[in-house]
């Protein structure tokens, strides 16, 4: 699953450096985390200083499926998405 972090921090009008400074650490270990595989804590930590819920930081799959419509019995996308719960 692909995370959303530098896609959030350019919607908050952020940049990398200045979430850093937020959180009390240097840009590249930010960066470093976000690159890598960031723990549960430090999404945590991303998500409390972005004022996000952590289930933001994830892309949100879609799932495309069809129906078969009952009158015209053409196939039809739908699109299902859904989001995580994380307690």
């Amino acid at each position: 699953m692909d995370l959303r972090i530098k896609e959030i921090i350019k919607q908050k009008g952020m940049t990398i450096t200045e979430l850093a400074d937020k959180m009390g650490i240097n840009r590249v270990n930010l960066s470093n985390m976000i690159n890598g595989n960031p723990t549960v804590e430090t999404l945590e930590k991303i998500a409390t200083a972005l004022h996000v819920p952590i289930s933001d930081l994830f892309e949100k799959e879609s799932q495309v499926k069809s129906i078969i419509c009952p009158h015209c019995q053409k196939t039809i996308p739908v699109e299902v998405d859904f989001k995580v719960k994380v307690e």
